[in-house]
């Protein structure tokens, strides 16, 4: 992709459901360059997107979403048939609502609900049962010309997909090529011994690259080597989007995995302008 990239930034920084209200800060997201919005797709329904997507397409920019699963008793992992089936709905209705925003790519979490532990590991039962739910995901995607990206979290958030070992072997057992991983460096962070390392192992399954810092604050304030992480992705030929991830206080839906209790950034002029042109003078030069 020589030097260009596609710059992305997650509306989560503003909350977890996107409306109205939020549309002054996202023209400013537009008029700083930003080429994507990454949006949050927690709850409502497809006809809230549509007119969402058709929002942020007058504004300029591609669409992407974020999704989560929030509920055990709706788990697409669960043995129980009628949980499974329920967290196959959520599945689906995530994907509806994508297809409603114009959703060029789909990431997150949405393989087990978000902060539920089990006492173990993934069994082997749990990834096939997740691995089938992802497949018929990635075919309809595929089919509807976007991709999947799911992402891993850090042992503190989920028990599921924690490491690029783990997220590599996943993909295979998933085997579609609608299917990838959203790779994120505050987690990596937390769970590699080397970030160069974990991205060189997941290759061509990287779907998008989450620019997120150690302590999901404005990235290059803090200790995560971002030019190494950008060199190494250009290094395995990565032509996705790459998306900022900072966190505010105060999203209900993810602050019980998120543990953000304190702003991390002055305001959001400055998250967006530094981040930008942070990302994009290091990538430059990467």
């Amino acid at each position: 992709m020589g030097d260009a990239v596609k710059l992305g930034i997650n509306l989560l920084c503003l909350g977890g459901h996107i409306d109205e209200s939020h549309l002054p800060l996202i023209e400013r997201i537009a008029e700083i360059g930003y080429d994507h919005v990454e949006v949050p797709v927690m709850h409502g329904d497809p006809s809230h997107y549509a007119w969402l997507g058709e929002r942020l397409a007058r504004l300029g920019l591609g669409r992407a979403q974020t999704s989560i699963v929030p509920d055990p008793d709706a788990n697409p992992l669960s043995d129980d048939p009628a949980v499974r089936r329920r967290g196959l709905d959520h599945l689906s209705w995530i994907q509806d609502c994508a297809e409603a925003l114009g959703s060029e790519t789909v990431g997150g979490p949405f393989h087990a609900p978000m902060a539920h532990f089990t006492g173990e590991g993934p069994t082997e039962a749990e990834i096939a049962r997740g691995a089938e739910a992802h497949r018929a995901m990635a075919e309809r995607a595929g089919r509807n010309g976007y991709v999947l990206a799911l992402e891993h979290l850090n042992r503190f958030e989920t028990y599921f997909l924690n490491t690029m070992e783990q997220a590599r072997a996943y993909v295979d057992a998933v085997g579609h090529p609608a299917f990838g991983i959203m790779y994120d460096t505050f987690h990596a962070n937390i769970e590699e011994h080397d970030q160069a390392g974990a991205i060189r192992m997941l290759g061509d399954a990287m779907h998008v690259l989450h620019v997120s810092e150690n302590d999901r604050g404005i990235p290059g304030r803090g200790q995560i080597d971002f030019a190494a992480v950008f060199r190494t992705a250009k290094e395995t030929s990565f032509d996705g989007p790459v998306v900022l991830e900072a966190f505010g206080a105060g999203v209900p839906e993810l602050a019980a995995a998120t543990r953000v209790w304190r702003p991390l950034f002055p305001d959001f002029e400055t998250l967006f302008s530094e981040s930008h042109d942070f990302i994009r003078r290091t990538w430059e030069a990467a």
